[in-house]
Formats: structure tokens, sequence, C-alpha cells
């Protein structure tokens, strides 16, 4: 079985309140991008094997080994092969790691006939990370709480172009979340994208940001280009460091 985990974008990003625990609540939109996806097989094997290509992944542990070992904490389910083929940069904002590990969760479900619904699939998606149960329906969705919390919108850039720079530069969600001041907004990011698309670029923020152009000068500048070349909209996403430009057809 091959699966394909898409990017996200986010369409503002508001950081609310730090918890006792850590964590921050936020206010944001998710937006999946299909051009932009990494590759996952799976396959049923006698032993346990996990593997990578393309983009190098830091570290030791992967999502989609934890999707695996979540789901056979409960379930008998046979080992599989996995191989992850790398294309969404990491540290840039896209929700890839978070991607591969909610796939990972539906394409075992199928695999193996678990027949876990959509909540529940939420629900183990929630235990490898907090974006990662949006990739289950992978529907536009206004995001808040930590970002379990999701409800369905009808918003579609469809009409619209998207285009992505890519600077090389990792920013981790730790880096990112010591820069960042939260702030508790009294304008609603649902009210605010529902304005003109064309009113976006004064309204429509990511506090993410603010610290990011201070540190790293760059991203600042690449965001001026994309406006320099008619982007009606331009943002960084997530918690950087891809920055995302939407342009008319």
């Amino acid at each position: 079985m091959i699966v394909y985990p898409n990017a996200k974008i986010n369409i503002g990003l508001n950081v609310l309140e730090k918890q006792a625990d850590g964590y921050h609540k936020i206010s944001s939109v998710f937006y999946p991008v299909h051009e932009l996806f990494d590759m996952l097989e799976i396959l049923p094997s006698e032993d346990f094997f996990f593997s990578s290509s393309g983009i190098e992944i830091p570290g030791n542990s992967n999502l989609c080994v934890k999707a695996f070992e979540l789901l056979r904490s409960d379930f008998e389910i046979g080992n599989v092969t996995m191989h992850l083929y790398k294309q969404i940069p990491i540290g840039a904002g896209l929700g890839g790691g978070s991607a591969d590990g909610a796939f990972a969760l539906k394409a075992l479900n199928e695999l193996f006939d678990l027949e876990l619904s959509i909540i529940e699939l939420e629900e183990y998606a929630l235990q490898l990370g907090a974006d990662c149960p949006f990739f289950i329906e992978n529907l536009p969705k206004y995001i808040t709480g930590i970002g379990e919390e999701m409800m369905r919108i009808n918003f579609d850039l469809s009409p619209y172009r998207l285009k992505f720079i890519f600077p090389e530069l990792h920013i981790s969600t730790a880096e990112a979340y010591e820069g960042v001041i939260p702030n508790q907004t009294t304008n609603s990011l649902l009210d605010l994208i529902n304005q003109p698309i064309e009113n976006w670029k004064e309204i429509v923020k990511n506090d993410f940001e603010v610290a990011a152009f201070v540190k790293y000068p760059q991203l600042n500048k690449i965001k001026e280009k994309l406006y320099a070349e008619n982007a009606i909209y331009a943002s960084m996403t997530g918690s950087g460091s891809v920055i995302y430009g939407v342009f008319f057809s």
C-alpha cells in the first residue's frame, strides 16, 4: 500500500495563551496542500522495519513508527515494512511529519481492517502530535485549543495560485515558541478570512513572524519579494520557515 501524505499551510496563526503543561492555545486555519507531498509505502512482513530516503530525517524517532506502535499496543496487528520517501521540508511549518504519522494511522487501519472511525483515528493522531488530527480528514478547518479542536469550514483557495519559497533554514517548533509572545486577540480569525482576500495583508497575521523576522531577516525579505511579485497575500506558514504567496491564477 502506498499513500501520499500532503502538506498544509496556516492562514493566520494566533498564539493566544501558554498553558501550565507547556502547550500553547492557538487560533488558525489549516488548509491542505496536495501539490507538496511525501510518499509512504507499508507492506506486511515477518519483522518490523522502517527506512527512509529523500530529505534526511533528524533523530532516531519517526511518527510513522510511533503510529504503528500505538496501534499495536491496542490491536493484534502483524509486522510491516515501512518506507518513507521524504519530500516535504523539515522545520518548514508545512506539517510534513504530522501528515506522515496521520497517514500511517489511516493506512494501517485499512491494511489490517481495524474499522476505526474518524473520531477514533483523530484520538490516536493526537497522541502523536497536536497537528496530526487535522490530517485524518485532511480538509480545510478552523483550529483552536492546542490544535485538537477542529471545525470544518467552507473555504477554497483553488481559484488562486500558491507559490512557495523554501529557504535553507530549519526552525524547530521549540525554537519558534521560545520567541513568540502569547496575545489574546479580540478579532475572530474566521471573520477575518471571510473578508476579501485583498484585505488579508493588513489583518491576517502569523504571530511567529515577529520573532522569526528579527532573528532571520532573510524571511522578511522573501515575504516582501512575494508582494513585489504582486502576491495578494503572503505569509510564513506554521512556525516557519517556508513563506508562501497567494496569487491570482
